[in-house]
């Protein structure tokens, strides 16, 4: 198959992708895109949630087509987990289903949502990114995509300590190596940081001793 000969291709280095990003929301960049979204769901014609879906997309670190895929009868209220239909692999294009664990204002987002439809977020993927272009736009915001909340939400549970191994939990990520390159691009002295805060709270546990 070419999908596999890809897949086989791209490990050994023998092809490659186009050069990562490493663009996340800086400064105030969300809270006007939030504002502004608010003044356009707002609008007695929008039928769009932007802000859950937004918050959403954040924190759940989906993709937004898998978020407008999610289904209401694929929801685990036990676990606060969904399941996640075909999920982006470049070895398997179907049949690739991952339970994902929804953290913090994540599970609240999805259970205030009304059940008109069989989809949690029953609206075209594409319209709402398009939106979301049309409001950076205006506010004059380069180089910020949507997917970029992808890495924004992976990158605030490695800040708030989560290992590699279970931030690939939520998103997907069967290459650990991807994960790795994306967090030493973004944060060269974090370990340097840890360290020295170790050091500093070893130091004070001696003086005490």
């Amino acid at each position: 198959m070419v999908r596999d000969a890809y897949y086989t291709l791209y490990q050994l280095n023998l092809i490659a992708k186009s050069e990562r990003r490493s663009r996340r929301p800086i400064g105030d960049e969300l809270d006007r895109i939030r504002s502004e979204l608010l003044n356009r769901q707002e609008h007695r014609s929008a039928h769009i949630p932007y802000l859950d879906i937004l918050e959403f997309s954040i924190l759940s670190c989906m993709r937004i087509g898998e978020v407008c895929k999610i289904l209401w009868e694929d929801v685990d209220g036990k676990s606060k987990a969904v399941k996640v239909r075909d999920r982006k692999d470049p070895r398997k294009k179907e049949g690739n289903h991952m339970w994902v664990l929804l953290l913090g204002d994540a599970w609240e987002i999805l259970q205030r949502q009304p059940k008109t439809a069989a989809c949690i977020f029953p609206y075209n993927s594409k319209s709402v990114s398009a939106g979301f272009q049309r409001v950076r736009s205006k506010l004059g915001i380069h180089d910020l995509k949507y997917h970029d909340l992808r890495r924004e939400g992976a990158s605030r549970l490695f800040e708030q300590g989560f290992s590699i191994e279970e931030i690939a939990q939520v998103t997907g990520h069967r290459n650990l190596n991807t994960l790795w390159l994306i967090y030493t691009e973004l944060y060269p002295n974090r370990v340097h940081e840890k360290f020295n805060l170790l050091q500093r709270q070893r130091g004070m546990d001696v003086e005490r001793g």
